[in-house]
């Protein structure tokens, strides 16, 4: 039988091409961002609204692709399955659109972009279009087809930044950054609907609604959908929690000074956010992975290996990017955005804590009691409006790192304990606290080694990540190969 690890992180190779390939190739779009948009102000507009997608992305996928992936295992109609949970959320999400073509001015106020509905009306369609595409990807994901699923996903990603270099450096007009923001948009609107033509035979399969699979789907994806709408808050809303304290309608002066700090936390943000992205392809993969090794009498084994492995890469990233900060900075172009590098070690720990997280989530998958991880995130969701309302004010940018990181641990060590007592896997403490622990204290030695020859610093800073590596070589490699 073929090892099952060996099977997982082959698959992750694959979904990394088009997740962890595609996401660097988007990340070449920060530096253009940053030097197109030389008040950090204007590349905060973009931030915010792209807040604003992940967020309704969340909500209007409703959870229904972990459901998918759960009846799939259980149900005998597979076809039902699919063309009930793909109808039902290409209805939502036609009924959302709708709603933005009726009210897009009125929700361009309430967003403090006035007489910018078109904004509104563009981000409604790439997050329709979006959420409507997430079944038909799931469905490939689930028949292990991670080829198809890579080309549609690099197809998108590649259109998207050829639209973005072309509008940006050809035609846009540095003096009206308004007409940035547009061409933005317009440039992952076209994006989107790449992924929709590829997956267009889908919508044949659009056809009358099992409303009794339907509500048993809900019943499932519902404490899902609450956990995914609170864990999206976790992420996205300091941004923009950051714009709306921070302004101050008396002094219209204060929108342009919110807007700059978001975009210069966000610019920051996307250097810590080389984690998420090992994240991504790692959901991608081990979701229905999880899901395939319920029957095997060893999953626990395979869960707790997998965690070790896991927590290991992540720590190397961690210690790949604060060791080298002074190379990785220069992917921002523009000095004026350098003042918010800071957050970039408290972001990238407090991602590694929400893969671990994520890690620990399939107890309550597996087990059916989904209602805990709603319960997990709402705690989360609350600690985040909390910490950020009551420390924006003070600490602008830095409220929002330490909320991150605060929330992603409680989050972490609340599912740890619950987990052990509905769903226990034997989880290694030791090697999780050692891993962690050392990258950690190699992150707090740096400083203390730090010479003004770039040559000799680069080789010591390095040197740290060499014995991180060697380390975890030995220990899960060597003395117990699992691939």
């Amino acid at each position: 039988m073929a090892n099952p690890i060996k099977k997982l992180f082959g698959e992750i190779a694959i979904y990394g091409v088009s997740s962890i390939v595609g996401r660097l190739l988007n990340y070449l779009l920060v530096p253009l961002y940053t030097y197109v948009f030389v008040n950090p102000a204007d590349y905060g507009v973009v931030s915010e609204l792209y807040a604003w997608v992940a967020f309704l992305i969340v909500i209007l996928t409703f959870g229904m692709e972990t459901a998918f992936f759960k009846f799939l295992q259980n149900e005998k109609d597979k076809a039902s399955v699919f063309s009930t949970s793909f109808s039902a959320l290409f209805a939502l999400n036609s009924l959302f659109f709708f709603l933005i073509l009726v009210f897009n001015e009125n929700i361009a106020g309430f967003m403090l972009y006035e007489n910018h509905g078109e904004y509104i009306i563009m981000l409604g369609a790439i997050v329709g279009i979006d959420a409507i595409c997430a079944l038909p990807l799931a469905q490939l994901r689930a028949e292990e087809k991670a080829k198809k699923f890579s080309i549609i996903q690099l197809s998108s990603i590649a259109v998207n930044i050829v639209l973005n270099l072309v509008f940006l450096l050809v035609y846009f007009n540095p003096k009206n950054p308004d007409e940035g923001v547009f061409y933005i948009f317009v440039a992952n609107l076209l994006a989107s609907s790449v992924k929709l033509l590829f997956l267009s035979k889908s919508f044949s399969k659009i056809a009358a609604i099992d409303w009794n699979l339907l509500k048993r789907m809900i019943f499932y994806s519902f404490p899902l959908a609450i956990a995914g709408f609170a864990g999206i808050i976790n992420e996205t809303l300091d941004r923009i929690l950051l714009k709306q304290i921070l302004f101050n309608p008396g002094n219209p002066s204060s929108l342009e000074q919110a807007e700059a700090q978001v975009g210069i936390y966000s610019a920051s943000y996307k250097l810590a956010m080389l984690v998420t992205i090992l994240l991504q392809a790692y959901r991608y993969a081990a979701e229905p992975f999880f899901f395939n090794q319920m029957k095997n009498e060893n999953r626990n084994k395979i869960y707790s290996q997998i965690m070790n492995v896991f927590i290991a890469v992540v720590c190397v990233v961690f210690l790949l990017v604060t060791l080298n900060i002074d190379v990785f900075k220069y992917f921002i172009q523009n000095e004026a955005y350098w003042v918010g590098l800071k957050v970039v070690p408290i972001l990238l720990m407090a991602n590694i804590f929400l893969g671990i997280y994520f890690n620990q989530s399939i107890w309550y998958k597996l087990s059916g009691k989904t209602q805990f991880g709603a319960y997990i995130a709402l705690t989360g969701a609350f600690l985040t409006v909390v910490i950020n309302v009551l420390c924006i004010p003070k600490y602008g940018y830095m409220a929002c790192a330490w909320a991150t990181l605060i929330v992603y641990f409680v989050q972490m060590v609340l599912s740890y304990m619950l987990g052990q007592k509905y769903y226990p896997i034997p989880y290694n403490l030791k090697k999780v606290v050692l891993y962690i622990g050392l990258s950690l204290l190699l992150y707090a030695l740096s400083p203390y080694l730090r010479m003004d020859n770039y040559t000799w610093n680069f080789i010591i800073q390095n040197c740290l990540l060499v014995i991180f590596v060697v380390m975890v070589y030995v220990l899960e490699w060597k003395r117990r190969p699992i691939l």
